[in-house]
């Protein structure tokens, strides 16, 4: 591959990752959409956990059919086992946990620190080698996250170290799928990882089927982290950690938060304060300096 079509596919992957984050930023607002709060509980956690990713699970199985395509090899289910441990599992339960106490935007500017996080368990994984500029400019964007959270929040609180579980959760799950992406295909990973736990989710969102009736909004939440945020965001996003690279284009991450706290703001009419956008600029600007940082594999 020459260097301008590389450069095109990076330019690509970075597109695809963005747009795989500007659909999981719907994921908070949609989540507690699903969920409620203590005041006004809807869907069960548990339920919303398990039946968006059965839900998935029996898309994904259709796609796989309808593909042809073959079964994992022995050597690659340990990764698809870690992907579905941090995917499928951790971080939708952690989150939906967590914003049963927790307003959207709070959970969103915790949840920040994620590209770091990404990043950091990439390097590890996929034995990357990030420029000093690259660290700093990421340290940078989430020394803005964290300081806008403190600004907003206040102390540590349970919902906190639940929405750091799901950050945890998330980067272990994400790495381990980009790493599986270059040799199955984004789209057959994530299927994969999801058909995989149906044995699982699939019981599990029966046994915790809601007893008391929900809001339509509340299912219409859980039907948007059914097929968006569980499935055909991860399509996107796999695929571009694998063109663009997982270290630089997690750090399109950092725009996830802001993106949140903007669409939280139609779908729960939680108010947006000018700081908001002050900070999301200031991000913005350390994602794009970082993207000129160079990155050794």
């Amino acid at each position: 591959m020459g260097v301008l079509e590389t450069a095109e596919r990076e330019r690509r992957g970075l597109w695809l990752g963005l747009l795989g984050v500007v659909i999981f930023a719907m994921t908070l607002p949609m989540t507690r959409l699903a969920v409620g709060d203590i005041q006004d509980p809807q869907l069960p956690p548990f339920f919303v956990t398990a039946g968006r990713a059965a839900g998935a699970g029996v898309l994904s199985l259709l796609w796989l059919l309808a593909q042809r395509a073959a079964w994992p090899k022995r050597e690659q289910l340990a990764a698809l086992g870690i992907s579905a441990v941090g995917t499928v599992l951790g971080f939708p339960l952690f989150l939906a946990l967590a914003l049963r106490q927790a307003p959207a935007m709070h959970a969103a500017v915790v949840t920040g620190v994620l590209p770091l996080a990404t990043a950091v368990m990439a390097a590890l994984w996929l034995r990357q080698r990030p420029s000093f500029g690259f660290w700093l400019c990421a340290s940078m964007g989430c020394g803005l996250v964290v300081a806008f959270a403190l600004r907003e929040g206040g102390g540590i609180t349970v919902a906190d170290l639940l929405l750091l579980g799901a950050v945890l959760s998330a980067a272990v799950g994400y790495v381990a799928g980009a790493h599986l992406a270059a040799q199955m295909g984004a789209e057959r990973v994530i299927c994969w990882v999801l058909v995989l736990s149906l044995p699982l989710t699939l019981p599990a969102s029966l046994l915790s089927w809601p007893a008391e009736p929900a809001r339509a909004s509340a299912w219409l939440g859980f039907g948007y982290v059914t097929l968006f945020s569980m499935w055909l965001g991860f399509f996107a996003w796999y695929r571009g950690l694998t063109w663009g690279g997982a270290v630089r284009v997690s750090q399109v991450q950092l725009l996830q938060p802001f993106l949140a706290l903007l669409f939280a703001v139609p779908v729960l009419g939680e108010p947006l304060e000018a700081a908001t956008v002050g900070f999301s600029l200031a991000v913005m600007a350390t994602v794009l300096v970082g993207r000129r940082m160079p990155i050794a594999s």
